[in-house]
């Protein structure tokens, strides 16, 4: 057999280190569209169950699936529900429900318990979150009474987290609700937290653990119930005809509405967060990340409540989650939940219409969350 020349030889090893380089490129292009495609995709789902008639756990993810969410929040743990989420690629945040809470206090054995039955049993699903608590610090007289275990719930779910060695890929934070915990809300730039100590402790905790800050975030009650983070002077200074202040809540204003400094807001969504930006920076904690955990529009229940503009609202807030930022924070995207999937038939009047489907499966409006 004739042997090969120097210059042959190198030339078989300048294709060979062609074609290799071209396989690491293409895996490295490959690589960059699927984390591209997931950044853009940064809306999810709420899946409430609060309704003794919905389509059972494996149609509920069916439904998921279709209108191409790839995040779901569970407010807690439920065996189908986690069974049917097995072998998906939808990312879950779970919750430890409001009355789970002083269990959880009891002793780190309860909390290392709740993640074994609710996590670790379920290896084949991906957990984003653990949410201990939703709208816990209200001053109603049905909630209050867990405030007083929150925080010691928080640190105990994270010990059982560390513990197992998924303190990496879970966090563990709390969802709170921004018309309670902030106050001066309007402009943003004045909001602040309303009780420092309390969620100081909790920022504490989210800062060391390196965890979002999660809020629920609802500018339809802001709407309905004339709070001031939407001026009601936005229609009595109006040139134009119609409700300005509707076109503000639901992202329908082509110019800006409001002015805080040298910061402009064509929608109250993008006001609220920064309110919470603010309240954080005040709190010295600019460094976390916001998370929207809870936001949406009913279709019935209250004023302006239609399928027609809960469909403007919600398609507009994945098409704005899929930005790069907001007025304050232009280059920090937000990740947003859309509440809910299901109309919750135990729900009060007001709370049970905020589903995409009807319990028969009917969507109400079209919606996709594809990138």
């Amino acid at each position: 057999m004739q042997s090969f020349s120097n210059m042959q030889y190198c030339t078989v090893l300048l294709l060979l280190c062609s074609f290799f380089a071209f396989l690491h490129d293409a895996s490295a292009a490959q690589q960059a569209s699927g984390q591209q495609h997931a950044e853009l995709n940064r809306a999810g789902v709420c899946y409430g169950t609060f309704a003794d008639n919905l389509p059972s756990p494996q149609e509920a993810v069916s439904l998921i699936q279709n209108l191409q969410a790839n995040r779901i929040r569970l407010y807690g743990p439920d065996f189908n529900v986690l069974q049917a989420l097995k072998n998906t690629s939808i990312e879950v945040v779970l919750g430890v429900p409001n009355y789970q809470l002083q269990s959880i206090t009891s002793g780190q054995d309860k909390a290392n318990q709740w993640i074994q039955n609710n996590v670790q049993n379920f290896p084949d699903i991906n957990f984003r979150y653990i949410v201990i608590g939703n709208g816990v610090p209200t001053q109603d007289q049905h909630s209050i009474e867990y405030r007083e275990f929150l925080l010691t719930a928080m640190k105990n779910i994270q010990n059982a987290v560390s513990s197992c060695g998924l303190q990496n890929k879970i966090k563990v934070s709390t969802a709170l609700d921004h018309s309670v915990i902030l106050k001066q809300i309007h402009p943003p730039s004045n909001a602040e937290f309303d009780d420092k100590y309390f969620i100081g402790d909790i920022i504490q905790l989210l800062k060391n653990n390196n965890a979002p800050f999660l809020v629920n975030i609802h500018p339809y009650y802001s709407y309905a119930f004339n709070k001031p983070e939407i001026p009601l002077e936005l229609n009595k200074d109006s040139q134009t005809s119609g409700d300005i202040r509707l076109r503000y809540a639901y992202f329908r204003s082509p110019s800006v509405l409001v002015k805080d400094g040298q910061l402009g807001y064509k929608n109250t969504f993008d006001a609220m967060v920064d309110a919470v930006y603010s309240a954080l920076e005040k709190a010295d904690a600019s460094s976390l990340d916001v998370v929207v955990s809870e936001t949406g529009w009913p279709t019935a229940g209250g004023p302006q409540a239609t399928a027609y503009n809960v469909r403007l609202y919600n398609n507009n807030l994945i098409k704005r989650s899929k930005s790069k930022g907001y007025p304050k924070r232009p280059k920090k995207p937000v990740e947003t939940y859309i509440y809910n999937l299901f109309d919750e038939n135990q729900r009060s009047e007001m709370e049970r219409h905020w589903g995409i489907f009807e319990a028969n499966k009917q969507a109400k409006y079209p919606i996709t969350f594809a990138s």
